[in-house]
């Protein structure tokens, strides 16, 4: 797993938000399991969109390491995991809700192509 020379220096409480749930896919994680509740790795992916396994794996465990997401495994066979929001993950979603309504003020988005998630959400749609 790939280790920063440099240890990440965060001077603001606003830096620490933007690293846990900033980007381009930790947001779009939350808002998936903030509607769909619990998800297995699949259906996950399939929900995403053009993600690959890589950055996947890779913000789902950045995401778990900052207690935003929990994952919990069942010992069967096939194994089977299951990934959903934690009360820090939840607490999160009216952030992103208002971010989504800001920006729905600003950025007009064509509905075809936003995401099935943000086609069910009221908040890009604020005029």
């Amino acid at each position: 797993m790939y280790e920063p020379k440099l240890e990440k220096e965060i001077r603001c409480p606003l830096e620490y938000g933007l690293d846990i749930f900033g980007g381009r896919w930790k947001s779009r994680i939350i808002c998936v399991l903030a509607e769909k509740q619990v998800l297995r790795y699949n259906s996950l992916k399939k929900e995403m969109t053009d993600i690959t396994d890589a950055v996947l794996a890779s913000a789902l465990k950045e995401l778990l390491s900052n207690e935003i997401i929990a994952r919990k495994q069942y010992n069967e066979i096939p194994p089977r995991v299951e990934y959903s929001l934690t009360e820090k993950g939840k607490s999160v979603v009216p952030i992103l809700q208002h971010i989504c309504e800001w920006s729905g003020a600003y950025h007009k988005v064509d509905s075809e192509k936003s995401l099935m998630q943000c086609q069910k959400c009221d908040y890009h749609r604020v005029s």
